[in-house]
This record gives C-alpha cells, sequence and structure tokens, in this order.
C-alpha cells in the first residue's frame, strides 16, 4: 500500500512538472531593458569534407619547420594520423607508431594534430611525449581538403606506395593492424 501510495505522489509531482508555464506579464516600460552583453565573434563555420580523396595531396609544415609534401613519399606506405594531445587513445598508440616509423624501412608515419593549440605548446608536449616521425598541427577550420572531417580521434589512413588510400581505421592503431593491412593490400612492411 506504502508503495502505491509513493508511485502516485511521484506520478502527481512529474505530470505538476509538465504543465505549461504562466504567461510572462508585459514588461514595464518604466523599467528599462537590460542591455544585451556582447558576445565574442562565432569560431568561422568549418568545412565539412565528407570523403577522402583516392589519391589525397597533403602540403603541411611540420612543427619543427621542415615541409611535408605526401606526394615525394610516393614509392613508400604512408601513415597519415590524426590525433590530439587530449586524446588518450591517440597518446597510447603514439610510441607504436614511433616505432614502426623508425624500425620500417618503407613505413612512414606523419601525425596530424587535429586541436587548436599553439606551436609553442606542441613543442614543449612532444618534448615530454617524443615521436620519431614528424607531426604537423592541422587548422581544424580549414581541414586538409583532400581528406574526410575526422569523425573521431584517432584517425589514421594508410596510404600505399601508388599515392592511393589502402585502409583507413577510425580508432587506435598498432604496428600489427598497419602491417596486416599493408600484407592485405598486396605489400610487404620491411
Amino acid at each position: 500500500m506504502n508503495r502505491s501510495l509513493f508511485l502516485l505522489a511521484l506520478l502527481a509531482l512529474t505530470l505538476a512538472g509538465c504543465k505549461p508555464q504562466a504567461p510572462t506579464a508585459a514588461p514595464d516600460p518604466a523599467t528599462p531593458t537590460p542591455t544585451p552583453q556582447a558576445t565574442t565573434p562565432a569560431a568561422p563555420a568549418t568545412e565539412v569534407v565528407p570523403q577522402t580523396a583516392e589519391v589525397p595531396q597533403l602540403q603541411v609544415q611540420t612543427v619543427d619547420g621542415a615541409a611535408y609534401d605526401l606526394a615525394t613519399h610516393r614509392g613508400q606506405w604512408v601513415v597519415v594520423n590524426f590525433w590530439a594531445t587530449w586524446c588518450a587513445p591517440c597518446l597510447q598508440e603514439m610510441p607504436e607508431l614511433s616505432a614502426l616509423h623508425a624500425m620500417r624501412g618503407n613505413v612512414e608515419v606523419l601525425g596530424l594534430a587535429y586541436e587548436d593549440i599553439e606551436l609553442d605548446e606542441m613543442q614543449a608536449f612532444l618534448k615530454e611525449h617524443p615521436v620519431a616521425y614528424p607531426i604537423a598541427i592541422i587548422d581544424t577550420y580549414a581541414p586538409p581538403k583532400d581528406f574526410a572531417t575526422p569523425r573521431g580521434l584517432p584517425m589514421t589512413y594508410l596510404i600505399a606506395p601508388d599515392g592511393k588510400i589502402a585502409k583507413q581505421f577510425l580508432g587506435p592503431v598498432n604496428a600489427h593492424d598497419i602491417e596486416q593491412a599493408i600484407s592485405a593490400a598486396g605489400g610487404k612492411a620491411v
């Protein structure tokens, strides 16, 4: 019986919360209207790229000041990894991607930091989390036009020696995943 009364009381309270609000009184002309506070301008809209190009082009400047042009790396397997410093799975995969880059002669890794971060902050971060591969900061409001806008991070692309996308990964990857994808695409990671 007590349980029924409790449920009835809970139902009554719930229904009371669902009734429409009473109309508000018209403003008093003698009372000054508050001035809206200034707001910061909205961030520019990001153009969403729905699909990655079959043979993507990419030219970026790395955090160490070097120019990186994806087209000059034809003949090699290239791992393009979108990541961010605040992304825990991204940080977990960095050491393995770094080892893959350092130990495989025909596999290169390029890290694209997809976040709003200053160059000096990124350089300080990389002193704490060093990697063997180049890193570039990507403008989140103007991401690379030949790559689909990341739906989540990390987002990784394996690019074959002919420049075509061989595999796309959403979520963390490891060297074994990359090497399996290379084998599945008919290549050999050496």
